[in-house]
């Protein structure tokens, strides 16, 4: 039975849906044990820290409920688990909660910095792109051999001039990649290599790619990806190894109808 309006809450979504656990597991490849402990709100099996938001995420996408509602439903009752119990006081009259504000202020300031701190770095990502494919622009063919070119094909050099104007560098994928146990891990990027080691529980690294990503885990339930600071999908089923293959067509578009870059 949940405990508390997070977990009776997510429980009603799922039973008004008429949808199993074995059915959200399936869809979200989340382990029906998590699904348990975070319907009966039991924060100590969950593996928490992205892990746990991770997986309110991907649910709320699986049952069409609306990410950042409950996400904040759930940062809520997580901060109400971690309390202490107050002792009673004789003769004291109780004083209405003061941390609901403070709670509130606290989830703003952390989504604002990691929004700052997101658009800093794609910005500076896009803009060491754009220097260098101008630079290699400019070098692709002597002075002489352009002069050529212009003076014989005037319409082709007006066409590629105009083409060019008109493309735009693409911003970079980034790739984070956190362990919540000790498990092998190897990254390509691109068809590159990037890492192919064990990773203690508890790290993050970042890993830069044009096209994709290709990610194998041996424990595809110790592993957490974000894509642009977007979650994605486990690798593979709980507790077994898996392979994904993650690309721009991965990252969801906002509401409004632009795509991400």
């Amino acid at each position: 039975m949940a405990t508390g309006t997070f977990g009776e809450r997510l429980k009603r979504e799922r039973e008004l849906r008429e949808v199993s656990l074995k059915e959200v597991t399936n869809g979200t490849r989340i382990g029906p044990r998590f699904l348990e402990a975070l319907e009966n709100e039991q924060w100590d099996k969950l593996p928490g820290g992205v892990f746990n938001r991770g997986f309110v995420r991907a649910i709320a996408r699986y049952l069409g409920l609306d990410e950042e509602n409950l996400l904040a439903e759930y940062d809520m009752a997580r901060g109400e688990q971690s309390l202490p119990v107050p002792q009673p006081y004789e003769n004291k009259i109780p004083r209405p909660p003061i941390w609901l504000p403070i709670l509130a202020v606290l989830a703003v300031l952390a989504i604002l910095g990691g929004l700052i701190a997101g658009g800093i770095y794609g910005w500076r990502r896009y803009a060491a792109h754009r220097a260098a494919r101008q630079s290699s622009s400019s070098a692709l063919l002597p002075t002489e051999t352009q002069s050529a070119t212009a003076s014989v094909l005037p319409s082709a050099a007006a066409l590629t001039t105009s083409d060019s104007a008109n493309s735009s560098p693409t911003v970079p994928l980034d790739l984070a990649v956190s362990t919540s146990a000790a498990t092998r891990v190897r990254i390509l990027a691109d068809g590159t290599t990037l890492l192919d080691a064990e990773l203690a529980a508890g790290e993050t690294r970042h890993f830069s790619a044009t096209q994709q990503f290709e990610v194998t885990a041996a424990n595809s339930s110790a592993v957490l990806l974000e894509l642009n600071g977007q979650a994605m999908p486990p690798v593979g089923s709980p507790g077994a190894s898996g392979t994904i293959v993650l690309s721009r067509k991965d990252l969801r578009q906002p509401s409004g109808g632009t795509p991400q870059p």
